[in-house]
């Protein structure tokens, strides 16, 4: 599953990187070849307004995996600072910080990122710090309940005892140790976050047009779904493949990061 997930999100990483220099078509000009099915001229075929689907679905890949991955870099940051806080220092600061971090993990990220995109606006930044806001709970939650575990090892005792000082102890000795269900987090968050931004889009509160954005796509081809199936189908299914690569990768992750889930499966 590691290889097979590594290997989509490889070709599809590739794909957004290159997308300048690929030979083909302006994803936002406009022409009057309105509606046409795909052929080897337009291998996607074109939307409604003429574009070529084919360059809107790359450049839609570049945009997404883009937010995606921001978000979930800012929402690892935040959530590992104050996961790592609270399950070190304990008492009051976990108090506080846990009880933040519950009234966020109350609400659907979805929902919670909606919330807060319909805010702040549609815009490229402002979706990347909508999902970073629904988002940083989770990564909080599970650095906390590993930070909890490694302040009661003998390492972190004995460093204590030669008088380290917290801020060492904490971001060499136990942030180190709990980087692997982080990854597997972070891979599946990333498929998430295409979810959210390619959700947020297709209800008009995400990337602001005609920027290429798949659920952008997926709302304006719903409306000829009957005449125009390639508008909304392609963007679709390159979508199901990408967040499927990432999901396989944080599943496979898990099982080899994690000797305990090693032969569960079978």
């Amino acid at each position: 599953m590691v290889v097979l997930g590594f290997i989509v999100i490889i070709f599809m990483v590739i794909i957004a990187v290159l997308a300048p220099v690929l030979p083909m078509a302006d994803p936002t000009e406009l022409s009057d070849e309105l509606l046409l099915p795909p052929s080897s001229d337009h291998w996607f075929g074109t939307d409604e307004n003429g574009r070529d689907v084919f360059s809107r679905v790359v450049w839609g890949a570049r945009v997404s995996l883009l937010v995606a991955t921001l978000a979930v870099l800012v929402s690892m940051v935040i959530g590992i600072v104050l996961g790592l806080t609270a399950g070190y220092f304990g008492g009051k600061v976990d108090y506080i910080i846990t009880g933040t971090i519950d009234l966020f993990w109350t609400f659907p990220p979805f929902l919670l990122a909606l919330a807060f995109a319909a805010a702040l606006g549609a815009g490229l930044f402002n979706v990347i710090l909508a999902i970073s806001i629904s988002y940083w709970a989770g990564f909080a939650r599970l650095m906390r309940g590993q930070a909890l575990s490694m302040r009661e090892r003998q390492f972190v005792e004995a460093s204590r005892a030669l008088g380290a000082k917290h801020w060492r102890i904490m971001f060499t000795h136990v942030l180190p140790n709990c980087v692997a269900p982080l990854i597997v987090w972070a891979s599946i968050g990333v498929a998430d976050a295409i979810t959210l931004e390619s959700s947020l889009s297709f209800l008009g509160v995400g990337t602001k047009p005609p920027t290429p954005s798949w659920g952008w796509m997926l709302q304006s081809g719903m409306l000829h779904l009957s005449s125009a199936w390639w508008i909304s189908t392609f963007p679709g299914v390159t979508m199901v493949f990408t967040i499927l690569g990432f999901n396989l990768l944080g599943d496979g992750l898990r099982d080899v990061l994690d000797p305990r889930m090693k032969g569960l499966r079978r």
